[in-house]
């Protein structure tokens, strides 16, 4: 059980802490002065463990979390973002845990640093709120902070990206407190307006003593609507037996 509450924790990690969906990497662009975006994305993810030869554990479940990313200066960007989340676990076909509700709210500030020649640099510190229930494992009981350093190559029609951070996960939970993360991810626009993702993501396992840290790949695609709406989907593939399985993933960004 607890192994699909670990679970929980990196899909929430991966989703709400950046942005660019269906990409889990965040690009190092910025919204620009008074500018902004809301987004919204929703997805869906399977898992199965055979704990032993005589039980088997199955887990199903969704997040919908919303971001907003508001540019207060030219260069800098104050980042929000508000997960709900839902799962059910079930042991030999009997159901035997199930929750939903909010997680922790999350809020970041992304400082362009660099900008040049199709480079572009930018360091991400944030913090999480305990706003979710830790007992269902919907949050980690306690506020947490991470910092990324962001960097994009882009040359067009493609672009690059690649994230490495830190994480201080203080929980109640008895998780490790002090994770990492590494990321790269690449876009290229095939034809006007839309764009083929690729993404993929190692992170710290949480759980104490263990190796196995969960990684995955991802791939994607974005169309846009318009110049200002922005449509998404994405197949996520667990790479390591803590990852989900399969996560299946859209979304909408909404610019202004």
């Amino acid at each position: 059980m607890r192994g699909f509450l670990y679970l929980l924790g990196f899909l929430m990690i991966t989703t709400v802490a950046f942005a660019g969906h269906p990409l889990a990497t965040d690009d190092a662009g910025t919204s620009g002065k008074g500018k902004g975006q809301v987004e919204i994305g929703v997805s869906f993810f399977e898992d199965k463990d055979d704990a032993d030869e005589a039980i088997t554990m199955k887990a199903k479940g969704g997040e919908i979390a919303i971001g907003f990313a508001v540019g207060v200066l030219e260069m800098m960007d104050v980042v929000m973002g508000v997960p709900y989340v839902w799962y059910f676990v079930d042991e030999n076909g009997v159901r035997v845990e199930k929750a939903n509700g909010l997680s922790d709210i999350s809020f970041d500030v992304k400082w362009c640093l660099f900008e040049k020649d199709g480079w572009v640099l930018a360091l991400k510190p944030g913090v999480s709120l305990p706003s979710g229930d830790e007992d269902n494992g919907l949050g980690a009981g306690r506020a947490d902070w991470r910092i990324f350093f962001i960097g994009t190559k882009e040359f067009e029609p493609a672009a690059l990206h690649v994230n490495v951070g830190c994480l201080r996960n203080e929980n109640k939970t008895d998780e490790r407190l002090n994770l990492w993360h590494a990321s790269l991810a690449a876009e290229v626009e095939v034809v006007r307006r839309l764009k083929l993702m690729a993404n993929i993501c190692v992170e710290r396992s949480p759980e104490k003593g263990s190796d196995n840290h969960p990684s995955f790949a991802l791939g994607g695609i974005s169309y846009d609507v318009s110049e200002r709406v922005t449509i998404d989907a994405g197949v996520k593939i667990g790479l390591t037996d803590p990852a989900d399985d399969v996560a299946y993933l859209t979304g909408i960004t909404v610019k202004f």
